[in-house]
C-alpha cells in the first residue's frame, strides 16, 4: 500500500524508553491466588492452636444456626446454589478456616512495653510450630504498630525479634510471609520501612525482595500522596493496600453510626485504591466488620451473618476481592458469599467466553468486546482459584 509517512519511528524519538517505564510501572501478569480474607488475631490472644479453633467455633455456629434449608434466606445465596455453596463452606472450614493470617500487635494489641517482647518470641514460636506442623495459612505475618504513632523502634524491635525468632526455629522464613504497615501518613514512612525490611534481609541472610509489606489505607491524608510512581519507588517491596474503614470514617468525622464499610466516603477511598494501583500488581483487601454475635441466640447469630454478607458482597462488587475478618462467625458469611458471588455466574461467563473463541455467537443478544472478555477470562481464573484451584501452600 501506499503511504505519505517516509520514517514514522523519526517522529517518536524516545518510544523505546517510555515503553520500558510503562512495563516497569504497570506490569502485566495473569490473575493469580489471593486469600479471600485476612485473619487478625491480638498477639496476646494468638497461639499454635487459633486457626483450628477459629475453624471449629465457626463449624460449630454454623451447624447451629445455618441450616441448609435457610442458607439462601440468610445470607442471599440463590437457591439454585445454596446447597453447593453450604458443603463447599462447611469443608473449607474443616480443611483450611484461615487463608491469610496476621499476628497484631497495633490496634487489637494496644500498648504494652513490659509485655511486647514476650509475647513477641510466643509468637514466633507459635507460627514455627504451626509451620512443623502443616498447619500455617498459605499466608501469614504480622501487624507491626504505625510509625504515625512516634515510636518506630517499638515497631521495628517487634518485626525483628518476630522474624529472627521464626528463622532462628525454622531454619528458614517460611513462603508466605507478609508484614502490614498500618496509619502511613507521610508517604517517607513508606521508604524507611522498606529500607529497614532491607537491612532485616542482609541480617537474617534472607534473599533480597524476601520481606514485603502491606500498606493500611487509613486516612484522607494517605490517599493524597497515593499514585503509581510509589509502587516503583518501593522496588517491589509493596505487595498490597488494605483500606481501614474505621480509623478512616473517624479521620472524615463521620459519626460512629456511619463508620460502615459501604458508606460513600468509603466507596471514594476504595475508588482511588483501584485507580492508584491498577496494573501494578499490587493486591487490594477491603477493611471488616467490627462486629461480633451479641449473643448465641440464633436470631443474633443469623443478623450478623446477613450484614457481613451484605458488606463482602458490596466489596465483591467493587473489585475488592479480599477484606478482613475480626472473629469466627465471620468465617461463615465470607465464604459463603465469595463462593455464591464466583458460582453465580461460572456458567454465563465459561459460555461466553467459548462462543467468542470459537467466533460464533453467544445468544441472548451479547455482543462481548475484547476488553470484556478479558475480565470475564480473569474472573474465571480468579473463581477456579477461589474455589479450590491452585492452592499454592507455603514452602
Amino acid at each position: 500500500m501506499r503511504v505519505t509517512l517516509a520514517d514514522p519511528s523519526a517522529l517518536i524519538p524516545g518510544f523505546e524508553r517510555v515503553h520500558l517505564e510503562q512495563s516497569a510501572l504497570y506490569p502485566y501478569g495473569p490473575v493469580g491466588w489471593q486469600p479471600v480474607h485476612t485473619v487478625y488475631v491480638p498477639a496476646d490472644r494468638f497461639d499454635a492452636g487459633t486457626v483450628r479453633a477459629w475453624g471449629d467455633a465457626a463449624l460449630e455456629l454454623m451447624r447451629r444456626h445455618l441450616p441448609q434449608r435457610e442458607l439462601a434466606a440468610i445470607l442471599g445465596v440463590g437457591g439454585d446454589l445454596a446447597d453447593a455453596v453450604h458443603g463447599r463452606v462447611a469443608a473449607k472450614l474443616g480443611a483450611e478456616p484461615v487463608e491469610d493470617l496476621r499476628v497484631d500487635f497495633e490496634d487489637g494489641y494496644g500498648q504494652r512495653p513490659a509485655e511486647e517482647d514476650g509475647h513477641t518470641s510466643a509468637a514466633a514460636e507459635a507460627i514455627a510450630a504451626m509451620h512443623a506442623a502443616g498447619t500455617l495459612p498459605r499466608r501469614w505475618g504480622l501487624r507491626v504498630k504505625s510509625f504515625a504513632d512516634g515510636d518506630p523502634v517499638r515497631s521495628l524491635r517487634t518485626l525483628d525479634g518476630f522474624l529472627t525468632g521464626v528463622v532462628e526455629r525454622v531454619g528458614r522464613l517460611p513462603g508466605g510471609f507478609v508484614v502490614t504497615f498500618p496509619k502511613v501518613l507521610m508517604r517517607a514512612y513508606l521508604h524507611q520501612f522498606a529500607d529497614c525490611l532491607r537491612a532485616l534481609e542482609d541480617g537474617l541472610g534472607l534473599d533480597e525482595g524476601a520481606l514485603r509489606f502491606e500498606i493500611q489505607v487509613e486516612a484522607p491524608q494517605t490517599v493524597l500522596f497515593l499514585d503509581s510512581g510509589l509502587v516503583a519507588s518501593l522496588r517491589g517491596r509493596l505487595a498490597a493496600a488494605h483500606f481501614g474503614v474505621f480509623d478512616y470514617t473517624a479521620s472524615c468525622a463521620l459519626p460512629p453510626h456511619e463508620q460502615r464499610l459501604d458508606h460513600p466516603v468509603c466507596d471514594h477511598a476504595r475508588n482511588v485504591m483501584r485507580t492508584v494501583f491498577a496494573g501494578t500488581g499490587v493486591e487490594l483487601s477491603d477493611g471488616s466488620l467490627a462486629a461480633s454475635p451479641a449473643s448465641d441466640d440464633r436470631r443474633a447469630v443469623q443478623e450478623l451473618w446477613r450484614r457481613h454478607a451484605e458488606l463482602v458482597g458490596h466489596s465483591l462488587g467493587q473489585g475488592f476481592y479480599q477484606g478482613w475478618d475480626m472473629h469466627p462467625s465471620h468465617l461463615v458469611s465470607r465464604y459463603a458469599t465469595v463462593y455464591a458471588f464466583h458460582l453465580s455466574r461460572y456458567r454465563e461467563y465459561t459460555h461466553r467466553v467459548r462462543a467468542w473463541q470459537e467466533r460464533r455467537e453467544a445468544g441472548e443478544g451479547v455482543m462481548d468486546e475484547p476488553a470484556t472478555i478479558k475480565t470475564m477470562t480473569a474472573a474465571l481464573r480468579r473463581a477456579d482459584l477461589a474455589l479450590g484451584a491452585d492452592p499454592a501452600p507455603p514452602a
